[in-house]
């Protein structure tokens, strides 16, 4: 496997911008080609389940022509591309099959001709793709790491409020036969639910992300345990999986089984955002996963989540449409909080016209968020009446 850094000219102020992409070859021998302004500094390895090979870039913009990506050719099934951290940019490269990086190199502008980053990918079997990918592995994953310790706040201190919008950076989440992407309308919504719960004047605020970046689940989830999160609220606009019609808003909680096909079918599909972004998900302590997966049932915490999705059901009773009447459940890896309240809400498919005109829509985007932030503001009074939060 080819795999590391190669030498680039010396940057210049302005910005390294790829503007076009393009396979090339067969099942023998398939070629990448992305045009840049500039030569850059890249860096290439590949991961398992599912075969992708990941460029990790110096800060690039990205100038695509719309769609591209997205037909198979050779080996490759598709590509995508994106903001993966500040100042880095990542290509991942979906792959069909076992393969080996048998070329990655780049070229220099010359004779009118853009910079280019070529990577030629040849076919092998998964015996030979897997002990080629075990060195890069422990280069590439992140240590295994516990939650990081929680704030103390004081007593007195307003309840912090998690809010997470769900995808971002190369990870788009789903995305509408128009073009219409899921992370920049749960981004929409967030911030204005933000808006309107600090307007209270009871709550701190914080956004798992504030611009457009991709953010590992387990990222989320260590984020609103590091901030003392009294509430966490992941949000969604996503695509329904299986055939048929989808409306309307759902409340989703935790559960190790899931309540019903659906909800474990969405589960799974959220569950492979790490991957979509072309990060490999490290196992999880085992005394971390012993608190979440075996006994979150009978925790307080699972017990403070229904509550909370029961609310946001009652105040959105009425106001919005209502994909279910019910809460659902399925073991949503962005909801395994050991200690955080934890709730995802679906507000709406990007598989339905009108679902997405909604999404798309001012005045409904303020009705919903105003119906979320008394949800909020219900869930605290019933705490503060039986309980310190």
């Amino acid at each position: 496997m080819s795999t590391g850094f190669f030498p680039a000219t010396i940057a210049h102020a302005a910005p390294t911008v790829a503007n076009d992409a393009r396979l090339a070859g067969d099942q023998q021998r398939t070629r990448f080609i992305a045009d840049l302004s500039k030569k850059v500094d890249v860096h290439v390895f590949t991961l398992d389940n599912p075969y992708r090979v990941i460029v990790d870039l110096a800060d690039v913009q990205f100038q695509m022509p719309p769609g591209i990506g997205e037909k198979p050719k050779g080996l490759i099934k598709g590509y995508r591309y994106g903001l993966f951290a500040p100042g880095k940019s990542r290509i991942v490269i979906d792959v069909a099959s076992p393969f080996l990086v048998d070329k990655t190199f780049v070229l220099d502008a010359r004779d009118g001709q853009p910079a280019r980053l070529v990577i030629d990918l040849v076919p092998t079997d998964r015996k030979t793709f897997l002990k080629s990918t075990e060195s890069a592995a422990a280069e590439t994953s992140p240590p295994v790491r516990p939650l990081p310790p929680a704030k103390e706040r004081p007593a007195s201190a307003k309840p912090i409020v998690v809010l997470d919008p769900g995808h971002g950076g190369i990870d788009s989440g789903a995305v509408s036969k128009k073009g219409t992407e899921e992370k920049d309308v749960v981004m929409a919504f967030t911030q204005l639910l933000k808006k309107q719960l600090e307007e209270t004047g009871k709550f701190d605020v914080a956004l798992t992300r504030e611009g457009d970046r991709f953010l590992t689940l387990r990222d989320r989830v260590a984020f609103a345990h590091e901030k003392g999160a009294s509430l966490f609220l992941s949000i969604h606009a996503d695509f329904f999986p299986h055939k048929g019609e989808a409306r309307g808003a759902t409340i989703f909680t935790l559960s190790e089984n899931g309540s019903d096909a659906e909800a474990r079918a969405l589960a799974a599909k959220e569950n492979l955002a790490d991957a979509v972004g072309g990060y490999e998900l490290p196992q999880e302590p085992d005394e971390i996963l012993a608190n979440i997966l075996i006994d979150l049932a009978q925790r307080e915490t699972q017990n403070r989540s229904m509550v909370f999705a029961g609310a946001i059901l009652s105040t959105l009773e009425g106001r919005v449409k209502l994909h279910s009447s019910k809460p659902k459940s399925a073991s949503f890896r962005v909801l395994k909080s050991p200690d955080v309240p934890s709730v995802l809400l679906e507000l709406g498919y990007l598989s339905d016209t009108d679902d997405e005109k909604l999404l798309l829509s001012e005045s409904w985007r303020e009705k919903t968020a105003q119906a979320v932030s008394h949800a909020v503001e219900s869930y605290f009074e019933q705490r503060i009446a039986r309980t310190p939060f």
